[in-house]
């Protein structure tokens, strides 16, 4: 079964410290592109997640998020060069919007204290320690984590493409079936053209060469055959639905698919010299983009 590229994947990792939380997001894309968006992960740990991204999930556009929640004994530190430039930024900003340098002297000491205390609640200023919260002793752990939040993801992503398989074969069916209707015009259309050419050269009141005559009706209507393009659109659409039965991810070649179904129902509409067959192409049409709007989200 066909899996689609949406998909989102979350789990823990309960260490000595803390809390660590792993969550993986992915939308459709033509290639792998992993976007780790932490930095709680070393340099050689986020080698290794890219690999297991790239095996486990093929393609999409991947983001790696990964969260710590220190534990209540965990030692917290300050970032005193983070704390300063913020409380320089702040505090040049203030000067300029206030009239910060009116006050007095213990006015100004009480408001930079006030100041320090905010600034130490932002999360990137105290607990530093966590830049070493993945380390070889607990890597195990969070590679265990990191494999159930990639497990979680692509039992999201099968889910969500048994939706798409439903969609996108129904809708192939449905083009086939459009196909039929297309079939059984076939006959009255060319009926129609005969009858309208002989009708309009017996407008003209002129006198033509009765084997001429046929052998141009022949070639005109052999221009307005559509039997190739039924022939080749009825192929295309069994291959669509071989490859998407057949394939474990499909997606890229569904759309080279798509493409040659958009040119035989295209063709038939050019030829159709029919307002009835004219109707049916542009149903085909609607179906064969809902089908490349869909495929498009398709592993």
């Amino acid at each position: 079964m066909i899996k689609s590229m949406t998909g989102y994947g979350k789990a823990e990792a309960v260490l000595e410290t803390g809390k660590l939380t792993i969550e993986i997001k992915t939308l459709n894309g033509k290639n792998s592109d992993a976007n780790i968006k932490t930095q709680l992960l070393p340099k050689d740990k986020e080698l290794l997640v890219r690999q297991k991204l790239a095996e486990s999930l093929v393609r999409g556009t991947i983001d790696f998020f990964l969260t710590w929640e220190p534990g209540a004994g965990a030692a917290k530190k300050i970032n005193e060069e983070l704390l300063k430039e913020y409380f320089n930024q702040i505090k040049g900003l203030r000067n300029e919007l206030t009239s910060y340098r009116a006050v007095n002297f213990g006015d100004q000491t009480r408001m930079d204290n006030e100041l320090i205390t905010v600034i130490t609640r932002f999360p990137d200023v105290m607990d530093t320690s966590r830049q070493d919260v993945v380390t070889d002793e607990n890597w195990p752990l969070v590679e265990k984590a990191l494999d159930e939040a990639l497990k979680a993801l692509n039992e999201y992503r099968s889910k969500e493409g048994e939706a798409l398989y439903k969609d996108v074969t129904s809708r192939v069916k449905g083009i086939l079936e459009l196909e039929d209707q297309v079939e059984a015009l076939e006959g009255e259309r060319l009926d129609a053209v005969r009858e309208r050419l002989v009708k309009n050269l017996s407008d003209l009141e002129q006198k033509v060469d009765p084997g001429r005559f046929e052998q141009e009706m022949i070639f005109y209507l052999e221009k307005l055959d559509i039997n190739e393009e039924k022939v080749r659109l009825r192929q295309h659409c069994k291959y669509f639905l071989d490859t998407i039965d057949g394939e474990p991810y499909p997606g890229k070649k569904l759309g080279f698919i798509i493409q040659e179904m958009g040119r035989e129902i295209n063709t038939t509409g050019s030829k159709a010299n029919h307002a009835g067959i004219q109707k049916l192409v542009v149903q085909m049409k609607d179906e064969l983009e809902k089908i490349r709007e869909q495929s498009m989200n398709i592993l």
